[in-house]
């Protein structure tokens, strides 16, 4: 069973930064994708970064240039560092996985953690 637990929300000002870890476990297929999204309340969650097992990444644009997603193979642990922080980028973070190819809509995806609160003050 795969479990996916996130940390390193919390509440920073406009222009900082911080950084989301997903530890995972129970993951055993070798070809694999990792992502994260985001729900702001009354929104669709929204992917915003994912890392194939070969490590190819994707972003979105809202958040390209400022955000960089990461793994550690050794530690099981996928990471998203957020820097120039905005308003806008106040949600609930949450990690996922799924098997395979990445996918752009969330419902791809069967495997989520519990989410994490990322909230920007201006």
């Amino acid at each position: 069973q795969v479990q996916l637990v996130e940390s390193g929300g919390g509440s920073v000002q406009a222009g900082g930064s911080l950084r989301l870890s997903c530890a995972a476990s129970g993951y055993t297929y070798s070809s694999y994708c990792m992502g994260w999204f985001r729900q702001a309340p009354g929104k669709e969650r929204e992917r915003i970064a994912t890392i194939r097992s070969d490590g190819s990444t994707r972003y979105t644009d809202s958040v390209k240039g400022r955000f960089t997603i990461s793994k550690d193979n050794a530690k099981n642990t996928l990471y998203l560092d957020m820097n120039s922080l905005k308003p806008e980028d106040t949600a609930m973070y949450y990690c996922a996985a799924r098997a395979g190819l990445c996918e752009w809509s969330a419902s791809r995806y069967d495997n989520w953690g519990q989410g994490t609160q990322v909230t920007v003050s201006s």
